[in-house]
């Protein structure tokens, strides 16, 4: 099922949203430089770094009592003088963008689906470099924002729900709008919740999202993961794969 054009009243909310986007995308920049260390804006606190090899999310307790840590004044000294990276990571809703964002900082995943209503951030610092990754709402009144954001990272990736088959078409079209409008800009595609009975495979992923057509054009990265698969202290495996491909083409 085709989705359907916009009405003639959506596309001038869109050109509106288009300048608001604008607007908070200053906004954030400077919200972002103000902080010395990453806070998600859901609350977290400053992230740490997953190790390259092996990793685990924390332990709720350990989780508590770092963040009621406060960075000291060396670190915060150390980790402005470090260049940026930005990562976007956009997707419909529910394609499990927050999870990401949570699991990589070390949260544990939220228990059940809860909407992203705007923006979540978070900043992990590295060896050589501070990496900040911003993901925005995949709604579709959200969606209008992502065109002003995706010209100004260095890399986007991209979260497909496997097993949302009636978005799909959904996901395909927003994909390759934001593929037009940067032919140079590295893209991660990441089929998630590959764990689920009722997922899609790569192969079939690969024909619905036109994927075989991008690759003769462009450099496109595909992963098929579970960023929280059930299973206890699994949540990380697909998260740090994908953080271990981030650090190659950020560097």
């Amino acid at each position: 099922m085709a989705p359907r054009p916009l009405s003639p009243l959506a596309l001038a909310l869109g050109g509106a949203a288009a300048l608001l986007g604008s607007a908070l995308f200053l906004l954030w920049r400077a919200y972002r430089g103000r902080r010395g260390g990453g806070e998600a804006w859901w609350g977290a606190g400053r992230a740490g770094l997953p190790e390259w090899d092996e990793w685990e999310p924390e332990d709720e307790e350990d989780e508590e009592d770092e963040e009621d840590e406060e960075p000291a004044l060396e670190e915060l000294e150390e980790l402005e003088e470090l260049e940026q990276r930005e990562v976007l990571v956009l997707g419909l809703d529910g394609a499990g963008k927050s999870t990401f964002l949570r699991v990589l900082s070390g949260k544990r995943p939220l228990q059940g689906h809860v909407p992203t209503w705007g923006f979540n951030s978070v900043r992990l610092p590295t060896r050589n470099f501070q990496v900040d990754l911003l993901e925005i709402g995949g709604s579709q009144n959200m969606r209008f924002y992502w065109r002003e954001f995706v010209n100004e990272v260095d890399v986007l990736v991209f979260m497909v729900d496997s097993a949302d088959r009636l978005r799909l078409p959904w996901a395909r079209q927003e994909l390759h709008r934001l593929l037009d409008r940067d032919p140079d800009l590295p893209v991660v595609v990441v089929a998630n919740k590959q764990d689920l009975s009722e997922a899609m495979s790569l192969v079939e992923l690969q024909q619905e999202l036109g994927l075989q057509a991008v690759y003769r054009r462009r450099e496109v990265f595909f992963l098929g993961t579970s960023i929280a698969p059930v299973g206890p202290r699994s949540e990380g495996r697909g998260t740090v794969h994908i953080w271990k491909l981030l650090l190659e083409l950020l560097s």
